[in-house]
């Protein structure tokens, strides 16, 4: 067992009860454990999960998934959440912090159908799931002549609504699939060049009361500061933007040696038109020159029409 750089600590996770969000916490909780830490579990039901009948951007935004988790922690109930990074809102309140970003899974779309191999494959006149905005304008990009409908659950509650015949094909991301022990669910996946992934997609946030220093040490040896660089670049874009679920907004970030390079697509959801797109790169350090290459994709963006 290694030594860890902190304290031994009495750690409480905060999660949602969706069998995602447990084995995300669950994850966590092992990585935890192996530092010397006791760590348990303090499942919750976030009003994200219990609205399901209205598209997030209209019920108040993907914050609705972290609120309670956050009244945990300020209440000292637990310590830390875990979070999907795609769900944190880009600015989070006074008094936290995201403390650590743990290594990427695989971040992109999974195209998922009992009918039909690839998006190609779908008849004109198809009806295609998803309640994400950002996916809808970039599946109406790929092919306008298919029906793009609402669709929103958890996990398993999207594969069992697919099941039931109520769509020709659904969109989720990869990862959440591979994590859950489904990759046979997933007929193909999406190329990044015509499914941009959203901002943080694939990855794991820890959020924390930004004033507990013992546990920033706790979590350190969990960090993947790549990771970490690429999805604060993404994310800066996004908080450039105004960015919220609501936001029909795409950015994704790899790589190329010491350069970081981003992509990000814009499209208009009220309306057909042309996606609006901006990328750029540079030499990344630390966390502060990754959110300047995210703003200035972002000022990009605007100069091209995105709103």
């Amino acid at each position: 067992m290694s030594t860890p750089s902190a304290p031994f600590l009495n750690i409480v996770i905060a999660t949602r009860e969706s069998r995602l969000a447990l084995w995300q916490a669950e994850h966590v909780q092992a990585l935890l454990a192996q530092q010397g830490h006791h760590v348990s579990l303090l499942g919750m039901t976030t009003r994200g999960d219990q609205i399901l009948d209205r598209s997030l951007s209209k019920v108040g935004g993907k914050g609705l998934f972290v609120k309670e988790l956050e009244i945990a922690l300020e209440e000292g109930r637990a310590d830390i959440a875990v979070h999907s990074l795609k769900d944190v809102p880009m600015d989070l309140p006074e008094g936290f912090a995201l403390a650590c970003v743990l290594e990427r899974e695989d971040p992109s779309d999974a195209f998922v159908s009992n009918r039909y191999a690839t998006l190609a494959d779908v008849p004109q006149g198809g009806v295609v799931g998803t309640s994400s905005l950002r996916r809808t304008v970039l599946l109406r990009a790929l092919r306008p002549d298919l029906q793009i409908a609402p669709l929103r659950g958890n996990l398993d509650t999207r594969l069992r609504k697919l099941d039931e015949g109520q769509f020709d094909a659904i969109v989720l991301a990869s990862a959440g699939l591979m994590r859950l022990g489904l990759p046979e669910r997933i007929r193909s996946r999406f190329a990044p060049s015509s499914m941009l992934p959203a901002a943080g997609q694939g990855a794991l946030g820890i959020e924390i009361r930004a004033d507990r220093s013992d546990l920033i040490a706790a979590l350190a040896p969990l960090a993947h500061t790549a990771t970490w660089q690429a999805v604060a670049a993404e994310r800066a874009v996004s908080r450039s933007m105004g960015g919220s679920c609501s936001m029909p907004l795409a950015a994704y970030a790899t790589w190329q040696g010491t350069q970081l390079h981003i992509d990000a697509a814009w499209g208009d959801a009220e309306q057909p038109a042309p996606l609006v797109t901006a990328s750029a790169q540079a030499a990344i350090t630390d966390l502060a020159s990754a959110t300047a290459l995210g703003e200035q994709v972002a000022a990009q963006l605007r100069a091209g029409g995105a709103r």
